[in-house]
């Protein structure tokens, strides 16, 4: 059995001037009651349609035509406007290649630069990746997250020049300049125990150095005076595949930490060398939520770390913790025949980040992002 729409009479055009409004409802409601799903109802629904709307008063199609053509202009409007391109973290933290040289590191030009200064872009898109990740996992734990994005330029702006991470700032986070081994215990005493093991692939390594050139895989980095070199395994997050081809057993090393930092821009791992008369000029690392630990592997005389106004001495084979958003310094005041100052550096987290807090950082700061 099929249901045929029902066909209305025709009125007089008078009438429909006096009532058009009862007119067309009238007709919605019949199209509703005689719907048809055959062909033939489909088309009989769509030219009623038409007729009735043909037969409504002219007050009521000019009211529809401007709606439409609101309609139209917010679109235009809309879809003129051009998305604000938000740069990625990663890019923001990649300033190193760039010329310029502030507080004895190089920093580039670029306004978008984390580092040359804080924007609201930046903090829109580390909000929006924390909203992505709530959305895939769960806002439980993110309480603290959430208020350091929301209040990220308060806090940066308003912390005491002691402490300033110029990148991103987690707030409630115990603050002292140096940390006890027992901060992050495990990992302390396994670098510890394999400080021969990395010594050894170290001075490998170092064999390579020549007074004319400078090795593959070393980095210069800028200083007041001397020389500072470094030989990454994992910078800002990216593992190096040559160097960690270079240093096997120290790579393999990293997997074995409980607390390393490998997968978001804020872990790094490396063999940081300071030459005779080296001075590091003061400053400070991107964020709170780490703590640097450094491994002596050649530690000589009048070779000081100065993290907060504290200063500390390192020591062969024992681990050192800091935290870098700290205002700190290092220098190599030690005679030339004593040789440079190494270190094996690597990033931990701050032991008062929690297991949720860590996935959620690692999900909005990784590499490329």
């Amino acid at each position: 059995m099929v249901w045929v729409p029902l066909r209305s009479t025709r009125t007089d055009g008078r009438a429909l001037l006096h009532a058009p409004t009862t007119r067309c409802t009238t007709m919605s409601l019949e199209w509703l009651m005689g719907w048809s799903w055959s062909l033939d109802g489909l088309r009989d629904f769509i030219a009623t349609g038409i007729q009735s709307f043909r037969d409504c008063d002219s007050s009521a199609l000019a009211a529809v035509a401007c709606l439409l053509l609101l309609f139209v202009w917010y679109c235009y409007h809309v879809g003129r406007e051009q998305p604000r391109a938000y740069p990625t973290v990663n890019a923001l933290m990649q300033s190193a290649e760039a010329n310029g040289v502030q507080n004895g590191f190089v920093y580039c030009h670029s306004p978008e630069c984390v580092r040359c200064g804080h924007h609201d872009g930046l903090n829109q898109k580390l909000y929006h990746n924390l909203q992505e990740y709530a959305k895939r996992y769960s806002w439980s734990g993110m309480g603290r997250i959430h208020k350091g994005i929301r209040e990220q330029g308060r806090y940066l702006n308003s912390r005491p020049s002691i402490q300033k991470p110029e990148v991103f700032f987690l707030p409630d986070l115990p603050t002292m300049p140096y940390f006890s081994r027992d901060a992050q215990k495990h990992d302390v005493e396994l670098l510890e125990r394999n400080f021969q093991t990395i010594l050894c692939e170290f001075e490998t390594l170092y064999k390579a150095f020549s007074n004319c050139s400078l090795p593959q895989g070393w980095k210069m980095n800028s200083t007041p005076s001397g020389e500072w070199f470094t030989f990454y395994l994992v910078n800002q997050g990216m593992c190096v595949p040559r160097n960690c081809r270079r240093c096997p057993r120290t790579y393999r090393l990293l997997g074995s930490l409980r607390t390393c930092i490998g997968n978001n821009v804020f872990g790094n791992a490396c063999i940081s060398v300071l030459s005779p008369g080296t001075v590091i000029a003061e400053h400070y690392g991107p964020t709170n939520i780490r703590i640097r630990c450094h491994l002596g592997l050649k530690t000589p005389s009048n070779c000081e770390l100065v993290v907060g106004g504290e200063p500390q001495c390192w020591a062969e084979g024992r681990c050192l913790l800091f935290d870098d958003s700290f205002l700190h310094t290092a220098f190599h005041q030690g005679p030339p025949e004593e040789g440079p100052r190494v270190v094996f550096m690597v990033d931990l987290w701050h032991p008062n980040v929690a297991a949720a807090e860590r996935q959620a950082l690692d999900f909005i700061f990784a590499p490329g992002r």
